[in-house]
């Protein structure tokens, strides 16, 4: 039957921070028939995703996978390594590390909340005197969030570690990566990070419906002495069916041969020239928005996200407006402010599988939408973007023989 809705030609931008759009090869490989997940050929790909999916976390520790969204993956850092009553460091990055912290009750936590303005990643320094003024050890994790996706702000994981060593403290990091993993550089390993939350539809580029845990030997110690019910959660249920590469329950089978290809096209391209690749983007889009006279939400130059950039809309004006606007025009989907940055500011997804003509397109679309919703603003932004990437490119290039 005829749709009342007209067709709109060619690709939607979808740039937002996540879901991304997901590449023709891995829609090629979660298209196949369902397989017996308890059959040989189901082992080898759990085997191989099981194991090569430590390369991106940058590890040697397990990897535990779910078939859940991030927040899956949340619930089963907390409840594998903690008790009801445990005291837990998290600091306000912004909506997600608020949601976080709100779980955090609900599993019967004691959260000890340290406040921000929304503005820059965590402070280590504030984390470090948290810890060194908790003589007793009462604190038993610390939770921040590596890339808040509400914000376009990274905090500096490494030296949140160099905070908690230098207090002497035991408490147990936790990191959520769930918008930065394959995006921005992350070292679980390195940077002595006891359980990593990271999530599939994101710089994974895969569809939602996977999370994942890289857990430390003191996560996993920990956990034989956590009294949190779980079971869908439980690492003591995963790892053993996990070593013969099976899962106790049912997986998303197809998302794991996604999941497969995803691993591979990271590691063609090289996860440094990815990271770098982001970091372009990143730069580019803020040329844009300065060049536009507006303002980056993150205000420390240090703690930019190469994932996203949120934009703040002058005093007066709607940031949904301008979005639906731009929407409605020329098919662009922009995020939107979240709780108490809701009409504030828009955000600009630059993460996944893009390139600089894609980021140009969005940057356009955004350029006009804001002409057309009368959002005040100077002309040139995509310009200084184009700019940006030229020089790019050129110092990429070889140098003519002499």
């Amino acid at each position: 039957m005829p749709s009342n809705t007209a067709r709109v030609a060619g690709r939607h931008f979808l740039q937002i921070p996540g879901p991304t759009p997901v590449p023709d090869r891995i829609l090629r490989a979660m298209d196949m028939p369902v397989l017996d997940h308890r059959g040989p050929e189901f082992q080898k790909l759990g085997r191989r995703v099981l194991e090569n999916v430590k390369t991106v976390f940058k590890t040697r520790a397990p990897v535990i996978i779910y078939p859940a969204s991030g927040t899956g993956a949340w619930e089963a850092g907390l409840s594998n390594c903690l008790s009801p009553g445990d005291k837990v460091l998290m600091y306000e990055t912004g909506h997600f590390a608020t949601l976080w912290r709100n779980m955090a009750v609900k599993l019967a936590l004691d959260p000890v909340f340290i406040g921000s303005d929304w503005r820059q990643g965590a402070d280590p320094e504030a984390i470090g005197a948290a810890l060194a003024e908790d003589k007793a050890h009462a604190i038993k994790a610390v939770c921040v969030v590596h890339n808040e996706t509400s914000t376009g702000c990274v905090s500096p994981i490494a030296k949140v570690r160099k905070a908690i060593d230098q207090a002497n403290h035991p408490a147990l990091l936790l990191v959520d990566t769930i918008s930065s993993l394959a995006s921005i550089d992350y070292r679980h390993d390195e940077w002595g990070v006891d359980v990593t939350v990271a999530g599939s539809q994101k710089g994974l580029m895969l569809p939602p419906g996977l999370s994942f845990n890289a857990v430390s030997d003191k996560a996993l110690a920990a956990a034989k002495a956590s009294r949190s019910p779980k079971l869908f959660w439980s690492w003591e249920e995963m790892l053993p069916a996990n070593r013969a590469g099976y899962f106790p329950y049912t997986p998303a089978t197809n998302l794991l041969y996604g999941l497969d290809a995803a691993i591979d096209m990271l590691h063609e391209e090289g996860l440094e020239n990815v990271f770098a690749r982001h970091d372009r983007h990143a730069a580019a889009t803020r040329a844009a928005v300065e060049a536009w006279g507006l303002e980056v939400l993150c205000r420390v130059p240090e703690h930019y996200s190469s994932s996203l950039t949120a934009v703040l809309v002058p005093d007066g004006h709607d940031a949904d407006a301008f979005r639906a606007r731009a929407l409605e025009a020329f098919d662009i989907s922009l995020g939107t402010g979240l709780t108490k940055l809701a009409g504030k500011v828009f955000r600009i997804g630059h993460l996944g599988d893009t390139n600089d003509l894609t980021i140009l397109g969005a940057l356009a679309g955004v350029e006009m939408g804001l002409e057309l919703a009368g959002i005040p603003h100077k002309k040139g932004g995509v310009a200084a973007a184009m700019a940006h990437f030229t020089a790019a490119a050129r110092s990429a290039l070889p140098r003519a023989a002499e």
